[in-house]
C-alpha cells in the first residue's frame, strides 16, 4: 500500500513535572487510543519533543483522510476522554485555530 506522509507540531505546557507525566502517558497510551489510531488509515506514528515543541511524524494509507479521523474521533468516548486529559499538557503553538491543537506543517525540502 502507498504510503503518504505528514509533519504536525504542538506545544508543552512549560512545566517539566507535566512534560515528565506526559511522556510517561505516551509510554503507556490506551489501547482504545491506539486502535483508533491504527483503524482510520495511519500505519506508523512518531512523536518527538526538544524543550517544549512536539514534532508528530505520521505515515499514513492512501485512504487515509483528517475529516474522517476527527468525524471518527467525535465519536469515540475514550478518544474525547484523552484529548481533554492532554489539554492538561498541550497548548497550541503560535498561529493555530482556536481549539486546533495538533497543526500540519509545510514540507520545505526533501532530498
Amino acid at each position: 500500500m502507498p504510503i503518504r506522509r505528514y509533519c504536525l507540531t504542538l506545544d508543552l505546557v512549560n512545566d517539566q513535572k507535566l512534560i515528565n507525566e506526559y511522556e510517561e502517558m505516551h509510554r503507556q497510551v490506551w489501547p482504545e487510543i491506539i486502535q483508533s489510531i491504527k483503524s482510520s488509515g495511519i500505519a506508523n506514528m512518531e512523536i518527538y519533543r526538544y524543550e517544549q515543541r512536539l514534532v508528530m511524524i505520521m505515515e499514513v494509507v492512501d485512504s487515509f483522510s483528517f475529516e474522517r479521523k476527527s468525524e471518527a474521533d467525535l465519536q469515540n468516548v475514550k478518544v474525547q476522554e484523552w484529548e481533554r486529559l492532554m489539554w492538561k499538557y498541550q497548548r497550541a503553538v503560535p498561529g493555530a485555530k482556536p481549539g486546533e491543537k495538533w497543526v500540519l506543517m509545510n514540507k520545505i525540502f526533501e532530498l
